[in-house]
């Protein structure tokens, strides 16, 4: 379990470092070159999705209380002494950031996902560093 925990944590850093290598375009560039917008969506995506991934994985493994939706994982993992309260706002926001990426694609608002990208990156590296926390210490 811990090496698919470990497995997982791997691919959510990749995905960090494909959005560090986005992070100082232009707006400009995120509005007009489909390329770049669709990367960064697809990476953000990505991304946030590890992380309920690997939530999920560690309410498993701990039989912690089932979550009722995404946005429930990171609170049960902030009870259960894993990650701190602030850390489990935090990607509760993203958890939401996700829903508009999936569920409305159409009318992304490009400012907010370039502030994302500009202002959020570090929160999945406080994730990723707690969980390895817990992993170490299990």
């Amino acid at each position: 379990m811990e090496r698919l925990i470990t497995n997982k944590i791997t691919r959510l850093n990749e995905y960090v470092n494909y959005l560090k290598a986005l992070k100082d375009i232009p707006l400009k560039t995120l509005e007009e070159d489909f390329k770049v917008k669709v990367v960064t969506e697809r990476y953000l995506h990505l991304a946030i999705e590890s992380i309920i991934d690997i939530g999920n994985e560690i309410i498993s493994i701990r039989h912690l209380k089932r979550p009722e939706q995404y946005r429930n994982i990171p609170e049960i993992l902030a009870e259960s002494g894993i990650i701190p309260q602030n850390i489990a706002k935090e990607i509760v926001k993203m958890i939401g950031f996700r829903n508009l990426l999936v569920y409305n694609y159409a009318v992304i608002n490009v400012a907010l996902e370039y502030e994302f990208l500009e202002t959020r990156l570090q929160d999945f590296e406080e994730f990723m560093r707690y969980i390895a926390k817990w992993l170490k210490n299990g």
